[in-house]
């Protein structure tokens, strides 16, 4: 955040860039997510790892097509200083342990090697012994600063999903998502106007409840109509986990517009950074997403090409 404010990019754009830039990683496999609409709805989750590669590309070619249009209409950045091929081939060495642990955990999870959730151990093992061993970039001072401040973020971010465990339990008590759709559900009869409207409440609900909430309140009621309607479990789920990504960045609860917040907050304008700020910044992006959505109901084959012709 700092590196981009002090190079004259508008704060709103920086934190909306962020906020939503973060929601690419449940598109993008390992995605937690695609596990638990895996489980529930009892699909491969291999199979919508690999589904989520072609729209999680597509939804970065829009992100990337609007920040550079952005960049160079909007006017008052500073370049940033030419590097060498020499110095870009240093830090493309220096950054490749970090690369091959990303391949690492990709190709483990495909091969079938390790499973998601202990793809997650395997991980931060190996991100130590690179930090620590081969980079040697972290001192024991260091790494106790960064478990520190990561307990410190992870608790606020905790007491945030109490928080909207809380609400999305008061309004589960009074059946508003399930008479909803219920209602959505018995009425619709076409696979088109079906998954429009499950994506229109699902933009609704994400601006009052968690991601986990809505995924665990709606997709068992949504199963059997997506049976009836012949509808393919996987191209929905990845609609499904593309609608969850505006559920992170919808006001009022949207999870990363509080981390962003914080994370602003405390280290570039304490204490003068507001959520509605961020929200403003996001407004763009969560068009982009819905644009990706579209796209992904028009052609299928966005998603279902890897996973069923690969």
């Amino acid at each position: 955040i700092p590196a981009l404010i002090s190079r004259g990019y508008e704060r709103r754009f920086v934190y909306g860039l962020l906020a939503a830039g973060g929601t690419i990683g449940i598109l993008i496999p390992p995605s937690i997510p695609m596990i638990v609409f895996g489980f529930v709805m009892s699909e491969s989750i291999v199979d919508l790892f690999l589904a989520g590669i072609g729209p999680g590309l597509l939804l970065t070619a829009l992100f990337v097509v609007y920040v550079v249009a952005w960049a160079h209409f909007g006017g008052g950045q500073r370049a940033a200083p030419r590097a060498s091929w020499t110095e870009r081939w240093r830090a493309t060495l220096r950054a490749s342990p970090t690369l091959a642990l990303a391949v690492l955990i990709l190709f483990g999870i495909y091969f079938g090697v390790f499973t998601p959730t202990e793809a997650a151990g395997v991980g931060f093992v190996a991100a130590l012994v690179i930090t620590l061993v081969i980079q040697r970039s972290l001192s024991t001072g260091e790494l106790f600063a960064i478990a520190r401040e990561s307990a410190r973020t992870t608790v606020m971010v905790l007491f945030i999903i109490a928080g909207a465990k809380v609400f999305g339990q008061a309004i589960t008590l009074y059946q508003v998502p399930q008479a909803v759709t219920a209602a959505v559900v018995v009425n619709l009869v076409l696979p088109v106007a079906f998954v429009g409207t499950i994506c229109a409440l699902l933009l609704v609900m994400g601006c009052v409840l968690e991601t986990l909430s809505m995924m665990l309140l709606m997709l068992p009621i949504i199963e059997p109509s997506l049976r009836d309607l012949a509808i393919d479990p996987i191209w929905f789920g990845i609609i499904f986990t593309m609608m969850m990504e505006c559920a992170l960045i919808t006001p009022p609860v949207g999870l990363n517009l509080f981390v962003i917040q914080a994370v602003a907050s405390d280290g570039v304008h304490a204490g003068r950074v507001s959520t509605a700020e961020v929200a403003r910044g996001v407004f763009p992006f969560v068009l982009l997403i819905l644009l990706c959505v579209a796209l992904v109901i028009a052609m299928p084959e966005i998603a279902l090409y890897i996973p069923f012709h690969l």
